[in-house]
């Protein structure tokens, strides 16, 4: 599916370019940066930060989010992942699960490379069925 938002979304691709550049991939050498734009209109970023106990590495997307809410956001409404690979890259299931958290379902998520490529999801097409808050017994 293509979202239109090729206007809103080249602010947030320059950032999640230069958080790549802050990316610490040391084991994996694959440096990952994110960006994304706050129910406010905020943008925040964040980059992978990989660590020798590999379980303990955290994604871009999962600390771009972070940062947002260490901002006072608890809601998004567009990311960006930004990777110099060839083969564009969608977010890992527990970023996708987190994206779940604190997105809409509506909310646009777009994978871009350095060659300028780009593909966009919904939340609700990354992870359909998503557990959420309400499904908490309250």
């Amino acid at each position: 599916m293509t979202i239109d938002h090729t206007h809103q979304i080249k602010p947030l691709v320059k950032v999640a370019e230069k958080a790549f550049l802050n990316a610490h991939a040391p084991y994996s050498n694959f440096k990952v940066g994110a960006a994304a734009r706050t129910s406010s209109g905020v943008i925040v970023s964040g980059c992978n930060v990989e660590n020798a106990s590999y379980g303990l590495t955290v994604c871009a997307e999962r600390n771009c989010i972070a940062q947002g809410v260490v901002q006072g956001a608890v809601q998004f409404s567009q990311l960006v992942i930004y990777t110099k690979q060839e083969t564009l890259t969608p977010p890992c299931g527990a970023c996708r699960q987190v994206i779940a958290e604190f997105f809409q379902q509506d909310g646009v998520i777009t994978a871009v490379n350095h060659l300028q490529q780009q593909k966009q999801w919904t939340v609700a097409q990354l992870l359909p069925d998503a557990f959420l808050p309400d499904h908490l017994a309250k």
